[in-house]
């Protein structure tokens, strides 16, 4: 039970980072990554793992 929640801080820590390095990009890095700031969190999410 414990390695599932340090699992889930983990990952969540992860998912964090992901998303504030992402948010410090320029619209115009993001559309060269081909995503828009809209699809932040999603891409986020979806690279968690």
């Amino acid at each position: 039970m414990f390695d599932t929640v340090v699992r889930k801080y983990n990952n969540w820590v992860k998912y964090r980072r992901t998303v504030d390095e992402l948010s410090r990009l320029s619209n115009r890095e993001l559309g060269d990554l081909g995503i828009t700031r809209n699809q932040i969190e999603f891409v986020a999410r979806r690279g968690r793992g």
